[in-house]
């Protein structure tokens, strides 16, 4: 769909197949496949035009099924990728002629490195060069101890799933603090997605949408993810209830379009038509 308008543009998709190799350790596996095709019909049932495909953690850094995605369908979609700290400047080449705009950090029961180090600051501030942006997920507690290094680098960040406050979290409480200090800093931005990853019904993450918003200063660097196909939770939640969330959430007409239009088309390389 060349030079396509823009209608809206999903945020975090993951696309696999369980034949695909998985990495050891890992903590999920699928029974079954979650095709591009499919993830595409889910864009058309919702009139949502974009979408961006996230590498998924059980398949590691290799990115190959999902650059074989992006390259199929170029126009409608971007890539966050996975990756080694010591990738190679024609690795990232490679990526980036694909349509990856971004690696992500999954640190869900990970120990956390130093991400001060050579190899990390390193590989963060060619990121930083490239425009490109680091996606980090983390539960919400640990979240300020981790972004402060990546932002200084110069890297854009963005943070996964309203930053996976836990039901026990207090959103008042002031050793949340330094997190929501860090909103106030232009380079972080905040995917409203997956809110049953934080078992947020709809009021929970009213309220939290609410304190992100009163951090950031607005809503101008909010971004909207299905989650899609909501591995682990597959049985909860179905595409287009995560579409109406969001719709829940954000009301106003004018201000859902920033969100699903202006704000991922700016931080992901989409063109508007």
């Amino acid at each position: 769909m060349p030079n396509a308008v823009i209608t809206g543009i999903d945020t975090h998709a993951h696309i696999f197949r369980r034949d695909l190799p998985m990495v050891a350790g890992r903590r999920y596996s699928p029974d079954y496949d979650a095709t591009v095709e499919q993830y595409l019909a889910h864009l058309d049932a919702c009139g949502l035009s974009h979408g961006v495909l996230i590498q998924p953690s059980f398949l590691g850094t290799d990115n190959h099924y999902m650059v074989a995605a992006l390259q199929r369908f170029p126009e409608r979609l971007r890539g966050v990728a996975v990756v080694d700290a010591q990738i190679s400047d024609d690795e990232l080449d490679e990526l980036a002629a694909a349509g990856v705009v971004g690696i992500r950090l999954n640190l869900i029961g990970k120990l956390l490195e130093d991400y001060t180090g050579p190899a990390w600051s390193g590989l963060f501030r060619r990121l930083a060069r490239r425009g490109w942006q680091v996606e980090i997920q983390r539960g919400f507690a640990d979240l300020a101890l981790v972004v402060p290094a990546i932002l200084e680098s110069g890297v854009t960040v963005v943070i996964d799933h309203f930053g996976l406050p836990a039901a026990s979290v207090q959103l008042d409480d002031p050793q949340h603090a330094p997190f929501f200090d860090l909103l106030g800093q232009a380079p972080v931005w905040i995917k409203l997605s997956a809110a049953y990853r934080s078992q947020s019904d709809l009021a929970r993450a009213r309220a939290i949408e609410a304190r992100l918003r009163e951090a950031c200063g607005g809503a101008g660097r909010f971004l909207w993810g299905s989650d899609w196909p909501n591995t682990q939770f597959e049985s909860q939640t179905r595409y287009d209830e995560q579409f109406a969330l969001l719709e829940a959430l954000l009301p106003d007409p004018e201000e859902r379009r920033r969100v699903l239009v202006d704000n991922p088309a700016t931080l992901f390389g989409f063109a508007h038509a």
